[in-house]
């Protein structure tokens, strides 16, 4: 991919976009939050290609893949007025379907075309396919990073605008804010397991699934972002205090500062 490519891909993300506002001020809060993402999603994923020191061609296509990777969520907007796949479309592979009806991707050649469609199917699954090596697997690895460094942001956010203001509140709710929390997936967490969408009840599950993700976190940049930015924090002071809770923080805590630890001592030798 060439630079100028790269400048196309951000005109065309611009354009398409656009094209999805109208007059109903809900819809486009909802699709201003994505768009938002998006934005954030390719600077965090700048932030690990220098981390990582990767070359110029392979940055290039790394943030095509965060520009892109949920572009299937404005038209899932729009036809099912609902971001949650299991309510609609599984937003990864209605990306696809965008990516291949628009050609933007056409320019390209079909090794680096392969690559980026490949790291949008997978950046949404609970885990990465065994299948996956060499580039592949760095872009697809990259993605799921970048995207959820971004949405630690979002739903810090997220909660705060809704805690402070929840009758001027834009944006969807997917779950009830209740002041409860499923006891399976406290146990998940706690056990290092990835909690499974279809498992949440309340928006305090969601929360816990987020502070589980660090399980799924793939380079130490990430982790190191995630520490010094308080996200897990943030989170964690939006949760009842209990003694569950505390035990959660403790677990996560560790596993984060075990993880960089692990990295740095690498690097070292």
């Amino acid at each position: 991919m060439q630079q100028q490519q790269l400048e196309n891909f951000r005109a065309w993300f611009d354009d398409y976009v656009a094209a999805f506002y109208g007059p109903d001020e809900y819809v486009n809060a909802n699709l201003k939050m994505k768009e938002e993402h998006s934005r954030r999603t390719r600077d965090e994923m700048l932030y690990l290609a220098r981390e990582l020191g990767l070359d110029a061609k392979t940055t290039r296509t790394a943030e095509t893949i965060a520009l892109f990777h949920d572009i299937g969520r404005f038209e899932q907007f729009i036809r099912h007025g609902t971001y949650n796949d299991g309510r609609s479309v599984d937003h990864c592979l209605l990306a696809l379907e965008v990516l291949e009806e628009t050609k933007v991707l056409a320019p390209l050649e079909e090794d680096e075309r392969q690559l980026i469609q490949r790291a949008i199917e997978y950046h949404g699954l609970r885990q990465l396919p065994d299948h996956l090596d060499g580039q592949c697997l760095l872009l697809a690895k990259l993605i799921r990073d970048a995207d959820k460094l971004d949405i630690f942001f979002t739903v810090i956010g997220y909660y705060a605008d809704h805690r402070d203001n929840p009758e001027k509140f834009m944006l969807e709710i997917e779950f009830p804010d209740e002041p409860w929390y499923s006891a399976g997936v406290v146990e998940g967490v706690l056990a290092g397991r990835r909690i499974d969408y279809s498992e949440l009840r309340t928006w305090n599950d969601a929360r816990l699934l987020q502070l589980g993700w660090v399980y799924d976190i793939n380079f130490a940049a990430a982790l190191k972002r995630i520490r010094q930015r308080g996200f897990l924090q943030m989170i964690i002071d939006f949760l009842p205090q209990t003694e569950d809770i505390e035990r959660v923080k403790n677990k996560i805590f560790a596993y984060v500062d075990a993880g960089i630890e692990q990295q740095d001592a690498e690097n070292r030798n």
